[in-house]
C-alpha cells in the first residue's frame, strides 16, 4: 500500500473532491474540436463572464494558454517585454522563441513586481534591424514572487503604458482567483486591463486538468487555429470541463481557507530559528523558506522532510517552497511544522 504523505509540493496536486467527481461522471459531452461538447461551452461562456470577456477557449494546460495568448500578439521577429521572474520566461521551456519565433526582453522586478518606470525606453526603433516590441505580459499572483500580488495601481499603470505605446497586454492569471479572493477586487477588475487572460483551473481551484484563455472573440476565434497547431484539441472534454465548472462555483471563495493556511505554516516557520522566511511578505499561499548552506542543498533537506512523511519542493539551492491546497488543512500544517522543527534541529546539531 503506497505511504501517505503530506504534500505541500504544489495546488496541483489536489484530487477531484466527491462532489467533483460526481459532476464529472454525470457531465455532459459531445466533439470539442466540432464545437459540440456543451459542457466546455459552458464552461467557457462561464470563464468568459467571470473575467469580463467577450470569449474564451478550453485548452489543456497554463502553459498552452499563454502560448496561445502570445502567439495571438506575436508574430515571429517581434518581441514581449515581461518580468525576469515570470513563469512563461522559467518554466515554459521559452516555447515562445521555439515554436512561434518570439524573443523576450526581460525587466528585473522587485519580487515579480514590475514599475512602469523601468518600462520607459524599452520600446525598440521602427528600424528594420531591431525587433518589433508588441506584448508587454504580466503574472498575478506572482510563482517566483513568493505568491506575491502584483499591486493593482502597478498593474494599471503598465496596461495604461502598453496600450499608449501601442503595445497588447497580456495576464498570466493562472493564480488570478488568489488574488482576487485576498484583495476583494474581483477577476474581472483585474482583467479588464488586458487584452487577453489566462486563468488555471488545475491549482488552487482543485480541477484535474485545464486552462482557459479569455478575450476579445475574435481574437478568440484565432485562438482556436492555434490550439489545433498545438495539439490542444479536445473530444468528449466535458468530462474535464464539468470539473473546472465545479471548481468555479464551489471552490473558489474557499481560497481564503488556503491564504490562511499558508499564514499559520508562515507563522509558525518564523519561530524555528534555523530556517528563514523568504519573501518574508506571505499573500496568498505560498510560502518559500531558506535552509542553511552549510547542511546541503535544499534538495538534501526536502528528502529528510519526505523521510518523515511531509512533501515539499526545491526550487533552488537554499530554497523550498510549501503550497497550501484544497488537500491540506490546519491540523495538516501544525504537523508539518512539527517535521520542519525536528528535521531543521537536527540538521543544526
Amino acid at each position: 500500500m503506497a505511504r501517505e504523505y503530506l504534500d505541500f509540493r504544489s495546488d496541483t496536486v489536489t484530487r477531484p473532491t466527491p462532489g467533483m467527481r460526481r459532476a464529472m461522471a454525470e457531465a455532459e459531452v459531445g466533439d470539442d474540436v466540432f464545437g459540440d461538447d456543451p459542457s466546455a461551452e459552458r464552461l467557457q461562456r462561464r470563464i468568459a463572464e467571470m473575467l469580463g470577456k467577450e470569449a474564451a477557449i478550453y485548452v489543456p494546460s497554463g502553459t498552452m494558454s499563454n502560448l496561445i495568448g502570445v502567439r495571438l500578439h506575436c508574430k515571429p521577429g517581434d518581441e514581449m517585454i515581461c518580468d525576469a521572474g515570470c513563469h512563461i520566461y522559467n518554466y515554459e521551456q521559452a516555447g515562445y522563441a521555439q515554436l512561434s519565433g518570439v524573443a523576450v526582453r526581460t525587466v528585473n522586478g522587485r519580487g515579480g513586481v514590475m514599475e512602469v518606470e523601468q518600462l520607459d525606453g524599452l520600446i525598440r526603433p521602427a528600424d528594420p534591424h531591431y525587433v518589433r516590441t508588441r506584448l508587454v505580459t504580466i503574472e498575478n499572483t506572482h510563482n517566483r514572487g513568493g505568491g506575491r500580488i502584483q499591486p493593482y495601481e502597478v498593474v494599471k499603470a503598465i496596461c495604461r503604458w502598453g496600450h499608449e505605446n501601442g503595445l497588447a497586454t497580456h495576464l498570466d492569471g493562472a493564480r488570478l482567483f488568489n488574488a482576487a479572493v485576498a484583495t476583494g477586487i474581483e477577476a474581472a477588475r483585474w482583467a479588464k486591463h488586458f487584452d487577453t487572460v489566462s486563468v488555471c483551473f488545475s491549482k488552487g481551484l482543485g480541477a484535474p486538468v485545464g486552462s482557459a484563455l479569455a478575450g476579445p472573440r475574435d481574437l478568440i476565434a484565432e485562438a482556436l487555429r492555434h490550439r489545433k497547431v498545438l495539439g490542444g484539441g479536445m473530444r468528449q472534454a466535458g468530462v474535464i470541463a464539468a470539473a473546472a465548472l465545479f471548481a468555479l462555483e464551489h471552490h473558489v471563495q474557499r481560497l481564503a481557507d488556503d491564504h490562511a493556511n499558508a499564514q499559520r505554516l508562515a507563522d509558525g516557520i518564523r519561530k524555528i530559528d534555523e530556517l528563514e522566511l523568504d519573501p518574508a511578505q506571505v499573500d496568498t499561499n505560498l510560502v518559500f523558506f531558506r535552509v542553511d548552506p552549510v547542511w546541503g542543498a535544499a534538495a538534501d533537506f526536502a528528502a529528510k522532510l519526505k523521510e518523515r512523511g511531509l512533501l515539499m519542493l526545491a526550487t533552488a539551492p537554499t530554497t523550498i517552497r510549501a503550497v497550501t491546497h484544497l488537500d491540506v488543512d490546519e491540523k495538516d500544517v501544525d504537523r508539518a511544522l512539527e517535521i520542519l522543527r525536528e528535521v531543521a534541529r537536527r540538521q543544526n546539531q
